[in-house]
């Protein structure tokens, strides 16, 4: 089993930067692959953005050149950094880790941005 304990949401504006970050319980060096994922307000959960072990990322098209994710293995924690937010951005964001005998998700954070 995997807890994970997302941080770093809150309310920012428009064009503003906010870093979540990800605590796994344990190492996360064998974790196949860490994600963040966001659920806005009547809208199904969607992909933000996949690290997978080796380092190799997927960023969802909507966030790209916006979002950056990455891993630190020491620390057992992801992050997500988010710049140039948008009010579109606003959702519950939740990390996401996958064993591959298991998927886990943490609890969620909160960000909103404001116009």
């Amino acid at each position: 089993q995997v807890q994970l304990v997302e941080s770093g949401g809150g309310l920012v504006q428009a064009g503003g930067s906010l870093r979540l970050s990800c605590l796994a319980s344990r190492s996360i060096g064998s974790i196949q692959a860490m994600g963040w994922y966001r659920q806005a307000p009547g809208k199904q959960r969607e992909l933000v953005a996949v690290i997978t072990s080796g380092g190799i990322t997927t960023i969802a098209s909507s966030v790209k050149g916006r979002f950056t994710i990455s891993r630190d293995n020491a620390k057992n924690t992801v992050y997500l950094q988010m710049n140039s937010l948008k009010p579109e951005d606003t959702a519950v964001y939740y990390c996401n880790a996958d064993r591959g005998s298991g998927v886990y998700w943490g609890q969620g954070t909160q960000v909103t941005v404001s116009s």
